[in-house]
């Protein structure tokens, strides 16, 4: 058994049903990599397509989707801890972990095994900070580490916590911090056509219109969660409630949403060409193939792998 299969690739690419299949062949579950499927009431935003876990009338288990309630704002720490709690199952009862999604970063930490243990509040610090500005909260931040993303500096809060998990690390023995990655991991990446994957992604757009997508974020606004709660999320949850709340026409949020999953999508073949540059080797399947022969071409190269590890 390897240590991990991961699926990755763009936004619909196609992974879900192709890890399914593949889970199906190897009789395992799949843990999610999508760091906006693990809200409860999102579903048609976030593509969660529940029915695809289904396949010849078998049921395959999943994990890290619908575990947070629509408002909350998960982080990387509470990922690898999930991660690490179902992972740690799996093995114990003998199933192949198979890791599927679009997060780069939750499936770059997870192969790179970074250490990232739980930090305790320091009520010292806190204080000291709890007057400060967002900017200059980010300044003090940046003097610990470079900043890859905005989610650490959206808030004050968020930022207070950040200095907190970063004055923490900086006192810990290297030893407790050292990464821990897998060695025996295999990287499926699913190659798409930008052509076809834009096409894609304009026909699955319409189609989650259809299926009530705007009806879907209202009923969550009308839950009692704020517009800027939704807004975080972006794509959709930005977009259709900027619509909602009158800031956007309908025909303005439509489009301005393409625009925007289009370029995210390109963002995410960035981060999995970055991957492979940072030491993490991608096998990359054209999306146009049969499910079938996608499947045989993954079974054969875990046949490989193993085999390799055995020598």
């Amino acid at each position: 058994m390897l240590d991990l299969i991961a699926i990755v690739g763009p936004t619909a690419s196609g992974k879900t049903s192709l890890a399914v299949a593949v889970a199906h062949r190897l009789d395992t579950e799949i843990i999610s990599a999508d760091s906006r499927q693990i809200y409860r009431g999102m579903d048609i935003g976030t593509g969660k397509d529940l029915g695809e876990y289904t396949i010849e009338g078998k049921h395959i288990p999943y994990h890290l989707i619908d575990i947070c309630p629509a408002g909350y704002r998960y982080n990387l720490y509470e990922y690898v801890r999930d991660f690490n709690a179902v992972y740690t199952d799996m093995l114990a009862r003998g199933k192949q972990p198979l890791l599927c999604g679009g997060t780069g970063l939750y499936v770059e930490t997870i192969l790179k095994g970074y250490a990232l243990p739980p930090v305790p509040e320091n009520p010292t610090l806190r204080a000291s900070l709890q007057d400060k500005s967002l900017d200059e909260l980010t300044a003090i931040l940046q003097q610990y580490k470079t900043l890859h993303n905005t989610t650490d500096t959206d808030t004050c809060k968020r930022a207070i916590r950040a200095i907190e998990i970063a004055e923490y690390y900086s006192h810990q023995p290297a030893e407790k911090l050292q990464p821990r990655p897998m060695r025996n991991a295999l990287v499926i990446g699913i190659e798409i056509e930008r052509d076809l994957r834009r096409a894609r992604i304009s026909h699955r757009l319409r189609q989650r219109l259809d299926e009530g997508m705007v009806e879907e974020i209202r009923s969550l606004l009308e839950s009692g969660i704020p517009p800027e709660s939704l807004i975080y999320y972006g794509l959709e949850y930005k977009f259709v409630t900027e619509y909602l709340i009158g800031k956007l026409s309908y025909d303005e949020m439509v489009k301005r949403l393409e625009i925007a999953i289009h370029q995210f999508a390109k963002r995410q073949m960035t981060w999995f060409r970055g991957m492979e540059r940072r030491g993490i080797p991608i096998h990359w399947i054209d999306a146009t193939l049969p499910t079938a022969a996608k499947v045989d071409v993954i079974l054969q190269l875990v046949q490989q792998q193993e085999k390799s590890q055995s020598r």
